[in-house]
């Protein structure tokens, strides 16, 4: 009897093991934020998942108006991010395809732009400073336009203005370019 008993420890005992090792084996890690960091007492919900929206507030149009020798405009949008996540956001911009603006055969180069500065004759840039002729150039990798700390629940509003500075001879028409922004929640 003393044997039987003895078996049968044995094999619990194996299948204890077992069930230990499987638990070990499949477990995930989760990781949490260091202490000291990220936003004590966010008025975010608890235990929920983040949450990251854009809202692009409709398409940027630009009307050219005289200007000098050449012509000139700008316009501008308002991209709202809305985050429960406490560390923050970026919010960066790209264009789709190529930097030029496009109209049948005919482009307006994007801006060589490094720096907010006025534009060449011949491009088109951007800004988020509100600024009427001080832009950037565009490019088909992402820029960054804003670092935002803190949860945004309500929403976050960033101005983007637009504009273009071409000389009389450039092609009549409507010119267009494709521009992604994409907004992404910060890692500690």
């Amino acid at each position: 009897m003393f044997t039987f008993v003895r078996r049968l420890a044995q094999k619990e005992l194996a299948l204890s093991c077992l069930v230990i090792m499987t638990a070990i084996l499949s477990s995930s890690v989760a990781y949490a934020s260091p202490f000291g960091q990220g936003l004590f007492g966010a008025d975010v919900p608890f235990g929920s998942g983040t949450s990251l929206s854009i809202n692009l507030g409709g398409n940027v149009a630009l009307t050219l108006a005289p200007s000098g020798g050449n012509y000139s405009g700008t316009g501008s949008h308002i991209v709202t991010v809305t985050s429960t996540d406490v560390v923050g956001y970026m919010l960066y911009a790209h264009t789709t395809g190529s930097t030029n603006m496009t109209s049948s055969s005919s482009t307006i180069p994007a801006s060589s732009n490094s720096t907010a500065n006025p534009l060449a004759v011949g491009s088109w840039g951007y800004n988020t400073t509100g600024s009427p002729s001080n832009f950037l150039g565009m490019a088909a990798t992402n820029s960054l336009l804003k670092d935002a700390s803190g949860p945004y629940k309500s929403g976050d509003p960033t101005t983007v203005t637009y504009g273009a500075l071409v000389s009389k001879t450039q092609d009549a028409g409507s010119y267009s370019v494709a521009v992604t922004y994409t907004a992404v929640a910060k890692n500690q």
